[in-house]
């Protein structure tokens, strides 16, 4: 028979699986807007660990500004994690099926 072992392959997902379930807790984003107005930290499962914002954006009063501001910050750490996230995945992926 050929080289194909699915036990052997399975066994390879898994341990990929495992190893970017791993990845995902250790990866921590930051992003913010505003010039840095509000900023938000995030895991790789994208959780929101903590959301900073500067008294100064408090103190303008323009309240939807500001909930614009979270927004775009949130946005911009979600998308740091998926490139991360597709970067780590890549690169796993780029050593199966040689």
């Amino acid at each position: 028979m050929g080289g194909f072992n699915l036990q052997e392959l399975m066994s390879q997902a898994k341990k990929q699986t495992e190893v970017l379930q791993k990845k995902m807790e250790e990866t921590v984003v930051e992003a913010s807007s505003g010039g840095g107005s509000v900023t938000v930290k995030m895991n790789g499962r994208k959780q929101v660990l903590g959301v900073k914002i500067e008294p100064d954006a408090v103190q303008s009063g323009d309240l939807e500004m500001l909930q614009d501001l979270v927004a775009a910050a949130v946005n911009a750490a979600g998308q740091k994690v998926d490139d991360a996230m597709q970067s780590t995945l890549g690169g796993m992926l780029g050593g199966l099926g040689q």
